[in-house]
């Protein structure tokens, strides 16, 4: 994850810096206003929608690229850079959903319109996702070249061994993807085309699609006569015989068409300024009782696996018909170090939400750990108010963070606490946000007593906190015992999450479920290999491959809460119009991802590559590389002394140049920050000393005492070291001398700086010239401004000696008091 608060900082210094942008005589132009106190509180400058910015490093390229305002220099760096946000012409959103699943394309155009025609700089895309969401790819397309993305195989050395590894890629959030495009001319038009996909919520029978889509006032182009168009498309798939119902709710859209499965919305417009919320969108699936089919297609010619496809789904039916199963529950709650402030703070707040939603006939207990385990009771108790009462005070005087993290012991006595009766469901909530060496151990305990023989074993429902735990290990627990794994990369969304997987878990209509007549399949692969609990709160999508010829009615069965075993025969349907491979590709890799981790099979690996780099889904063995593309002239080589036309000397080109980016996978929990206790979401900054002490010799402008070094370059030197490096230097410089814009010369000891070049000068004195002579005023300890110093140490030393060789006129007037 990147710096958020150097983002947040960087966007406020490029909306300071766009001030110096000249928009001409009309009066209604303003530049952007940085943000208020208030307006902080209620918003922030993260992004909200996709948006683009100008990376700037050198103030003083910051101009308008039409009409050059011929402001004031500015002198300094911009460290870290500036982000001023770009102005966007043209925007259009196209989403194709597919069940629980939506493809988003954004096609925007933005300007380059705060940087002189006659520069360079780079340029940074902010992506916004929805839930769950993963970059599939990003295309620029700029007058002289392109950019795109791809995906290439992690430690393949025919993709990697020319590519230059740099970081211009990375989640500033994690539903947040940033990626910087280089050198691209001040004034130019950018196309950018970014895609990406995002999970839809399911609540009382209905689908939600959310895409941030909320532009901020100042993308909006300057000028009352600029036209910007606004369009929205937003496409239903279903298979045929259902029937959709689709509601609108963020922007105004009109139905285009109505077929048997499919729905189609349209919006477009031009628009005084762009959307400032969020597009919203609801639809419902007509579902009689339990309603589900399944889908069948062929592979296509290039897809590395030629096995055939299905998609099985299966929605809960009407609300007379959900009984829920009474439960077993016990909470298995990480409290270690690590889990200070926020994290344990939410996770209280929601799980005394899920301790208030439990019935009366439910049994439950709490188990908190860190190094060692701390019990609400010694056995399950019934869900009464008082004990939930008691269990909420309890809750408020134990959680108190603070150790380390052992997740074997307390699940060992969670699975003892269980009783074998078979009339109610067991559950087993894991909340942690730290990886344990013992995983693979915790993995086969937990499989040999889910295999023991039991009507009903153990699900576990866990939740992954963070980015220091191993999620595959989480999701590895729930796939074996048919339960569900969340988490909550960031701790703002927390508590809501982790209520969302408690309610899930508490509204469990049909357990164990398995289908009956798919034994005479060839090679047949089923992910998840454990089907899921069927829940009131979202519908059960299997998916998988197979060879031979694929039943016209799969047979399912389940038990229901009154513990009778109920049937479901669904019915198959063939369908082009439903990209399968597509749309199940990302939960097929994380579980294959999750399999892979637990077997260590290098062979599986290989295979997760393959299928990512096919479908551009991010996974753990691939990397994303920006692949440049441009187009050059030039002439062609000839032996021959001939005459030629000018368009015969010259050809075009294409030439490219792949660019490595930083590694997007969450990675297998990292066992260093569980055991410093991190808290989820710090940056673990590596102290790259040799990088520090090389970038401070080389940027300053020659040795650090007696050649010169720009007061600017100074200070940006002085701020890369450690502050006990940075008094160190101060002290060995010593006295140096100082010139100022209005031509006053001060000597003194330089002792400290900021970050804005202020300078605090000891035992300082201005030194008055006259002819040859000169005297010294003392003025003590002195505080310099940094925008009134021109010259320091050396050069204003042979600055002044240049003056004192110019100023024969000078010498003869020496009865002269110059001041």
């Amino acid at each position: 994850m990147a710096d958020q608060d150097e983002f947040v900082k960087a966007v406020e210094d490029g909306l300071r810096l766009s001030k110096r942008i000249y928009f001409g005589k009309d009066r209604a132009v303003v530049p952007p206003k940085p943000m208020t106190e208030m307006e902080k509180a209620a918003q922030s400058y993260f992004p909200t929608s996709p948006m683009m910015y100008a990376v700037i490093e050198n103030p003083a390229f910051v101009d308008n690229s039409d009409i050059p305002s011929y402001q004031p220099h500015v002198h300094g760096r911009c460290d870290p850079p500036a982000l001023i946000p770009l102005q966007m012409n043209g925007v259009s959103l196209l989403a194709d959903c597919y069940y629980d699943t939506a493809f988003i394309t954004v096609t925007g155009s933005w300007r380059l319109h705060c940087v002189m025609s006659s520069r360079s700089v780079d340029c940074r895309i902010a992506v916004p996702m929805g839930e769950q969401g993963s970059i599939l790819g990003v295309d620029v397309e700029l007058p002289r070249k392109s950019y795109s993305t791809k995906l290439v195989a992690e430690g393949d050395e025919r993709e990697t061994k020319n590519l230059a590894k740099i970081e211009d890629g990375c989640f500033l959030k994690p539903h947040i993807f940033t990626l910087k495009i280089p050198e691209i001319d001040g004034g130019t038009y950018i196309s950018v085309t970014i895609r990406w996909s995002q999970k839809l919520l399911y609540h009382d029978g209905q689908f939600t699609l959310s895409i941030p889509y909320s532009f901020p006032d100042y993308v909006t182009p300057s000028g009352k006569k600029m036209s910007k168009k606004e369009k929205i498309q937003f496409n239903v798939n279903c298979d045929p015989g259902t029937e959709v119902s689709c509601k609108p709710i963020s922007h105004p859209l009109k139905e285009l068409e109505d077929e048997d499965g499919t729905l189609g919305l349209f919006y477009e417009a031009n628009v005084l300024n762009w959307s400032s919320s969020d597009v919203v969108i609801t639809y419902k699936i007509s579902s009689p009782n339990y309603h589900g089919s399944v889908l069948l297609q062929s592979p296509q010619q290039h897809d590395t696996d030629q096995r055939k496809m299905f998609c099985c789904y299966l929605f809960p039916g009407a609300q007379e018909c959900r009984k829920v199963f009474r439960k077993e529950v016990i909470f298995v709650v990480d409290i270690s170090g690590s889990m200070k402030g926020k994290p344990i703070d939410n996770t209280k707040q929601a799980l005394s939400v899920a301790l208030s939603k439990l019935d009366s006939e439910d049994l439950f207990n709490i188990i908190a750990f860190n190094s060692e385990e701390y019990l609400f009771s010694s056995s399950l108790g019934v869900a009464t108010k008082e004990a939930i009462d008691n269990a909420i005070q309890w809750i408020d005087m134990n959680f108190i963070p603070g150790g380390g993290t052992n997740i074997l012991n307390p699940l060992k006595q969670a699975v003892g606490m269980l009783s074998n009766a078979g009339e109610s469901m067991p559950i087993i909530f894991l909340v942690t946000d730290g990886a344990v060496e013992d995983e693979r151990q915790i993995c086969e305990f937990m499989k040999s007593h889910l295999t023991q023989n039991r009507t009903m074993c153990p699900r576990l429902y866990t939740f992954g906190i963070g980015l220091f735990c191993n999620h595959y290990f989480l999701r590895t627990l729930a796939m074996m015992s048919h339960g569900h794994y969340d988490a909550a990369f960031d701790v703002e969304s927390l508590e809501v999450r982790l209520e969302r997987l408690f309610s899930r878990a508490s509204s469990i209509i049909l357990a164990n479920i398995a289908f009956d007549n798919l034994d005479g399949l060839e090679e047949l692969e089923v992910y998840p290999s454990q089907i899921p609990d069927l829940s009131s709160e979202g519908p059960i999508i299997v998916s998988g491959r197979y060879q031979g010829a694929f039943p016209e009615m799969l047979k399912a069965k389940g038990i229901l809460a009154n513990m009778s075993n109920f049937p479901v025969e669904l019915k198959g349907f063939k369908s082009k119009a439903i990209p399968l491979d597509k749309i199940r590709v990302k939960q097929q890799i994380e579980i294959l991802t999750a399999q892979a981790w637990f077997t260590e099979n290098k062979d599986l690996e290989q295979k997760i590559a393959k299928m990512s780099i096919q479908d551009a889904v991010v996974s753990e063995y691939t990397r994303m590389a920006l692949v440049e593309t441009k187009r050059v002239r030039v002439i062609k080589p000839t032996t021959k002394r001939k005459v030629y036309s000018d368009d015969e000397k010259i050809e075009e080109r294409i030439v490219q140049k792949t660019i490595l980016l930083h590694y997007l996978g969450f990675g297998f929990g990292n066992l260093t920050a569980t055991i410093g206790n991190i808290p989820p979401g710090a940056i673990e900054i590596e102290d790259e000393a040799a990088e520090i002490i090389a970038k401070a010799t080389s940027n300053c402008c020659g040795k650090l005492c007696g050649l010169c070094c720009c007061c600017s370059c100074c200070i940006r030197t002085c701020s890369k070291m450690n502050h006990q490096c940075a008094i160190a230097l101060t002290q060995f410089l010593g006295k140096i001398l100082i010139l100022l814009r209005d031509g006053r010369e001060f000597l003194g000891t330089f002792r400290s700086f900021d970050q804005h070049a202020n300078i605090v000068l000891e035992g300082t004195s201005e030194r008055v010239m006259v002819g040859n002579l000169y005297c010294d005023i003392p003025l003590g300890l002195y505080i310099v401004r940094g925008e009134n110093v021109m010259l320091i140490g050396e050069r204003a030393q042979k600055a002044d000696k240049d003056a004192a060789l110019k100023g024969g006129m000078r010498r003869r007037m020496e009865f002269l008091d110059f001041d």
